[in-house]
């Protein structure tokens, strides 16, 4: 993964919201490097939800981090759904 990623952000989004999809991003990197609860990538999964309720539009975003990261959102995210309750999720 590249140091200074440039994270895909809309101009259109408000401060908090670009806050919370840029977290939302580093969680889905993170869990490709350790371990992260399943808990916290459900949660700000569904805030980045909310502020990208369109699915054509979350495929176009997270592709895009995808791409620069070398990771995988919709398959971390996919992890997580089907993970018990209180595990870790690691991408390997």
């Amino acid at each position: 993964m590249e140091e200074n990623l440039q994270m895909p952000i809309s101009m259109d989004w408000s401060t908090d919201e670009i806050t919370d999809v840029v977290n939302f991003y580093q969680t889905i990197e993170m869990a490709h490097n350790k371990a992260v609860a399943r808990e916290d990538i459900l949660a700000l999964y569904n805030r980045f939800k909310e502020i990208v309720p369109s699915k054509s539009e979350e495929k176009q975003w997270c592709r895009q981090f995808d791409d620069k990261a070398g990771v995988s959102c919709w398959k971390t995210v996919q992890k997580a759904r089907k993970a018990e309750p209180g595990e870790k999720i690691r991408m390997e």
